[in-house]
């Protein structure tokens, strides 16, 4: 994994999200309404919502607009539906991509995630077709400028709560956990006060994909972008080497 600076990348991700705030309020304010359906609207009871509220806090959303959406999603019966829709495709190069989407008009985003894949001269594939390349991992960055913590004591807390590995790099610390044991390990760090860079359930790739022509970085980079700017994506995921 080594050339791979999670955190240069995640700084690199909040400060775009900075930019386009709105956009990242409006993803984790889905999440809340789906978390909210699924579990009530207790966070004491409710380990998803828990999660969402912990990511919401990562990206510096108010603590009121967090229990506005939560109070909203108990509230409203005719609260619109979303519905969790994964495409998987391919970029420059055989570059692998995963779009997890969270719509209330199927048709809509599909269009919008093939136009996305086509103008950056990719395709859609069939489900299934590249998640293979990936591993489904509870993963916490934790940026070594924002925590004091000795990087044993911050392996051990992480090991003890159920952590399946830990690892240094020059700026951070990553932990990855079993998707199931995510929850466990995000609130053992919490009650420690150790503040989390990020923290969420991610596909990780088992290798990555190094584009040098310029064109493909070009096409990959509009793919990515476009992506971005649809409020119905939630997250994406690659194994472009960037």
């Amino acid at each position: 994994m080594s050339g791979h600076s999670k955190f240069a990348n995640i700084k690199h991700k909040k400060e775009k999200n900075d930019a386009k705030r709105g956009k990242i309020f409006t993803v984790i304010g889905r999440e809340i309404a789906v978390a909210v359906k699924e579990g009530g609207p207790d966070p004491a009871n409710n380990s998803k919502l828990r999660d969402v509220i912990a990511k919401a806090k990562a990206n510096n959303m108010p603590n009121d607009t967090i229990e506005r959406g939560i109070k909203k999603a108990a509230g409203d019966a005719d609260a619109v539906n979303y519905e969790s829709i994964t495409y998987e495709g391919y970029g420059p190069n055989g570059v692998a991509i995963i779009v997890e989407t969270l719509t209330d008009n199927k048709n809509r985003t599909a269009s919008n995630v093939r136009n996305a894949f086509t103008k950056g001269y990719g395709n859609v594939g069939t489900p299934g077709c590249v998640s293979y390349m990936f591993d489904k991992k509870g993963q916490i960055i934790i940026g070594k400028e924002e925590c004091e913590m000795d990087a044993d004591d911050l392996m051990m807390i992480a090991l003890d709560a159920g952590a399946e590995d830990f690892s240094e790099e020059e700026d951070s610390f990553e932990i990855i956990t079993d998707p199931a044991d995510f929850s466990v390990v995000r609130e053992a760090l919490e009650a420690e006060n150790i503040p989390m860079a990020e923290a969420g359930i991610n596909m990780i790739p088992q290798t990555y994909v190094e584009l040098t022509d310029e064109k493909d970085i070009k096409n990959i980079q509009k793919t990515l972008d476009l992506l971005d700017e649809d409020d119905d994506v939630q997250e994406v995921y690659h194994n472009w080497d960037e």
